[in-house]
Parts: structure tokens; C-alpha cells; sequence
């Protein structure tokens, strides 16, 4: 590895806060607002909908695990950096032209949620293939959004790019969040008088909301950093598809056989070990089944090589065995705070505080200042090494859990409340921010999109599918065992970030640890 360690020239305070002005920051706020719609209409306020329709809190629960095309969408990033798009492609691009098909997916998957009433049990199946199209769509956007903001502008800027996608991000979730429950309770559904009219409404407001991000792909320009792509002839796209959508096909069959035949077990720790053997069975027929493709030479195995592993194997070379510490970092940075966030609204109001409460609070208030911390995350980032930052971070995310502790114990106390909110919103926003700007630090301009979408999927794996369950905890263990033990499983992550900043050179401000190879 290089002994040489080359750090960029401290800025200004005034400097950090002009580059919030660039034109490029500017474009990064409006993709964040559109890629921050459609999360809160899969998690809390999809959970406060289903609630007031009398489904259990169980399932209401389960229903996050619609959002988990977020972390197995490294299976398909590969196909948006290999596969252009007819006539798309040559009109816009290839980064806008999945841009503009995934938010078409995206308004569509909407459109189909409402078209249901959750109240009968019967059309909950269609409700649920809505939400899984929706995080399919909205994941799809994220993985061609990241790669789009990486491809646009030097690794300098990227914390300022990072914290503007952020604050648009929370700006899409206020409307998707604190609008949501204002529209559904301006409609006429609320917790003892329930309406799905009330529902059906906002999620149709929500779809119109998205041709924002519509209209911004259509006026943006294609980033040119883009890296050239080699062109192959049409059948072999469509080979690369075809594997793709037979890999999904083992993995969907996998998951319900093995969902018939599992033991039925007691307890959310079994049930959260069923679950791991139970994805893993799916993910395991994926890959098998994508591999005997390959074998039989329904794709050509340079094809494949270049699409799914020239992408893992130049992180591994840069990287070397520090690679794995790197990955164990991706995938725990966030659990806490994503763990904890899948049942907030839900705790909100087992807490005896009303849905305009919440909104107001959380979701309006909150979000705000999960912005905030996204601006101080990005100027602190540009002032200072990343993982000291990275550090600032997971101590944040980890003790704000306590909040919620205490706040179980003055329910109804608004006071109580807003300090939670804040604590826990601030140290989510400043954790976030700079938690992108490492990933696109540690991200290969030559797969942009693969990598990021590994990194990205990683992140969000392990806490999705234990969030899946949070539910089921509060209900065997209660709500101050289920955030102490959300700010217990956040301590582990203060090591893994002093053992990368000890060993690692990651980003322009650092001057500790050791070079990644340049592939």
C-alpha cells in the first residue's frame, strides 16, 4: 500500500457553508425530496393506516419487510449499469432514463396501495404486492440517485451533496410523514372513526407529490463523469435480464416453500433466528439458480463476470482483508436508530399522544431537525477526518435510544416528547449524512451504482429484518426493554469505527491509517 498520505487544504467555515449553493447541491435536493416520498408510505404512516383499519401490530410490523428490495438491491444494480433502456437511454441517458422508470414504478405501486381497503383481510395480499412493488420502484430510484450524485461531482463536495439529498430526503418525508397524517385526519379518518376514503385520498395526493421527481429527472443533465459503458449487442441484455428474472423467481418460490415448512416457534428470538434461515434459504436458491444459468450458458460467463463480480472484486483488491472490517461497519452503523424508527409512531401513540400530535412533533418538528443535523454533519464533515464524524455519530444514534426510556415513563408528557424527538431526529440527521458521505468515499467510480448499492443494501439488511419483529418484542418484553436494548446492540459500533479510522485512510481529510490500492 502507499505510504503517502495527501490531505485536501482546510476549509473555512464560510467556504463550507457557500457550497451549499452550488448548482449541483441544488439538483441533489430536489432527487432527495423524491426519493424521500415513498419510505414513509411502506413504514409509519402505511403502520398508523393499517392500525386504524384494526390490523394487529404484529403484522403491521411485518408489513416493513416490503421495504427489504432496499437491501437486497444489489441483486439488480448491476442490470442499471450494464442495461440500457430502448429509446430511454438514447433520449435522456442511462442514469435518467432509470431515473424516470423507476418513479413511474414508484407513482404506480401507490396507486395500487390505495386502490385497497385493509379493513377486509381478504385484499390485504393486494396491498401487500402494492407495497413490495413500491420499495422495489422507490429502491430502484435510490440505487440510479446515488450513483447519479457520485458520477456528478468530486469526492470534495461529496459530504455538501450528501447533506442536501439528505435535507430533501426529510423534506419528502415531512410530506410523506406529518402530510400523510394531516391529509388522512383532514379527511376524516381517525383512531376511533376509522375511513379508508380518508386514506385512499392522501396515498392519491402522495402519487401526485412524485411528479416532482418526474419533472426533475426530465430537466437535469446527465452527470459527466459517467463512466462509458461497453456496448453489447441487444441479446445479451436481454440474457442478463432473463437470468435476473429467474434468480427472482427461485428466491420468491424458495421463500413461501420454506415458509410452509419451517417450525412455528414462541418468542421474538426464535422467531427473529426462523426469519434469518428463512431469507437466507431464499437468497441461497437466488444465487444457485443464477450460477446454473451461467453454467448452461444462457449468459455468457464474461458477461456475468462483468456485471456481478469485476464490481465485488476491485472493492476486495483495493481493500484487501480490511474490506471485511469495512462491510461489518456498513452493515451495523445504523441499527440502532433504523431498528428503533420501525415502530416509533406506533410507540407515539401507545404513549397517549394524538395523530396530530405526532404529526406535529415528530414528523414536522423532527424532521426539521433531522435536517439540521444533516447541515452540521456535512459542514463537520468537511472540517474534519470522516470517521471522527463517523464517531460523533454512532455515540448519538446510541444513547438518544435512552430518550425513549424515559419517556416511557411520562406518557401523554408533550415535554417529554419534544426532547426525545429532538435528541433523537438530531443525532439521526447529522449520523446520516455523514454515513453517505463515507460510503461514497469508499465507492469505485467504475461501479458506481454496484458498489454503492452493496454498501447501501448492507446498511439496511440486518436492521430492516430485526425491525421486522420489533413489534413482536414490545409485546412479549415492553417498550423500555425493546430501546434499551436498541441502544445496547449501538455500542459494538463505537469500536468497529475506531478500529477502521485506526487502520484506514478513508476520504480527503484523513491523515491516519493506511491507503486503499488504487485498482
Amino acid at each position: 500500500m502507499s505510504s503517502t498520505t495527501q490531505t485536501a487544504p482546510k476549509k473555512s467555515w464560510g467556504e463550507s457553508l457557500k457550497a451549499y449553493l452550488d448548482h449541483r447541491a441544488i439538483i441533489m435536493l430536489f432527487l432527495g425530496f423524491a426519493a424521500g416520498i415513498p419510505i414513509l408510505l411502506i413504514f409509519s404512516s402505511l403502520s398508523l393506516w393499517l392500525r386504524e383499519a384494526g390490523i394487529d401490530r404484529s403484522v403491521v410490523t411485518m408489513f416493513s419487510w416490503a421495504a427489504l428490495g432496499y437491501s437486497f438491491k444489489f441483486i439488480w444494480a448491476p442490470l442499471i449499469d450494464a442495461v440500457p433502456l430502448p429509446i430511454l437511454t438514447k433520449l435522456f441517458g442511462r442514469r435518467r432514463a432509470w431515473m424516470l422508470v423507476a418513479q413511474i414504478g414508484v407513482i404506480a405501486a401507490i396507486l395500487i396501495m390505495a386502490s385497497v381497503n385493509p379493513i377486509s383481510e381478504s385484499v390485504l395480499t393486494v396491498m401487500a404486492m402494492g407495497a413490495v412493488l413500491l420499495g422495489f420502484s422507490s429502491a430502484t430510484q435510490d440505487i440510479v440517485i446515488d450513483a447519479y450524485r457520485i458520477e456528478l461531482a468530486p469526492p470534495s463536495l461529496q459530504p455538501i451533496l450528501s447533506a442536501m439529498y439528505t435535507t430533501g430526503y426529510r423534506i419528502g418525508m415531512i410530506v410523506a410523514g406529518a402530510g400523510a397524517l394531516y391529509l388522512a385526519d383532514f379527511f376524516g379518518s381517525t383512531e376511533t372513526a376509522y375511513s379508508y376514503e380518508a386514506w385512499r385520498n392522501t396515498y392519491w395526493i402522495m402519487a401526485g407529490v412524485m411528479g416532482i421527481g418526474v419533472l426533475t429527472t426530465l430537466f437535469i443533465y446527465e452527470p459527466k463523469n459517467a463512466q462509458k459503458q461497453l456496448e453489447r449487442p441487444a441479446s445479451d441484455y436481454a440474457r442478463l435480464v432473463a437470468v435476473f428474472f429467474i434468480s427472482v423467481i427461485a428466491f420468491v418460490s424458495t421463500f413461501i416453500y420454506f415458509g410452509k415448512v419451517l417450525p412455528e416457534v414462541d418468542g421474538a428470538v426464535y422467531k427473529f433466528l426462523i426469519e434469518i434461515v428463512h431469507m437466507l434459504s431464499g437468497l441461497v436458491a437466488a444465487f444457485f439458480a443464477g450460477w446454473v444459468m451461467v453454467q448452461l450458458g444462457l449468459v455468457k460467463k464474461e458477461v456475468a463476470q462483468q456485471t456481478w463480480v469485476e464490481p465485488i472484486a476491485d472493492f476486495f483488491n483495493r481493500y484487501g482483508k480490511k474490506a471485511l472490517l469495512l462491510l461489518a461497519l456498513i452493515g451495523l452503523y445504523r441499527i440502532s436508530d433504523i431498528v428503533a424508527g420501525v415502530i416509533s409512531n406506533v410507540f407515539y401513540q401507545d404513549m397517549g399522544f394524538s395523530k396530530t400530535q405526532i404529526a406535529t412533533a415528530v414528523k414536522l418538528v423532527g424532521v426539521w431537525v433531522t435536517i439540521a443535523g444533516g447541515f452540521l454533519g456535512g459542514l463537520l464533515a468537511q472540517r474534519m477526518p470522516i470517521m471522527r464524524t463517523m464517531m460523533i455519530g454512532a455515540i448519538l444514534a446510541c444513547i438518544t435510544n435512552l430518550l425513549f426510556v424515559m419517556l416511557t415513563y411520562f406518557p401523554g408528557n408533550v415535554t417529554a416528547m419534544y426532547i426525545a424527538v429532538i435528541g433523537d431526529n438530531l443525532a439521526a440527521g447529522l449520523a446520516s449524512a455523514v454515513f453517505i458521505a463515507f460510503l461514497s468515499a469508499l465507492t469505485s467510480i467504475k461501479f458506481t451504482a454496484v458498489q454503492y448499492a452493496i454498501f447501501s443494501s448492507l446498511m439496511t439488511l440486518l436492521p430492516k429484518v430485526l425491525g421486522g419483529y420489533s413489534g413482536t418484542i414490545v409485546d412479549n418484553m415492553g417498550y423500555p426493554f425493546f430501546f434499551s436494548f436498541c441502544c445496547l446492540i449501538g455500542v459494538p459500533i463505537l469500536l468497529l469505527v475506531y478500529l477502521v479510522d485506526k487502520n484506514l485512510q478513508i476520504g480527503e481529510n484523513d491523515t491516519t491509517g493506511e491507503q486503499p490500492n488504487e485498482s
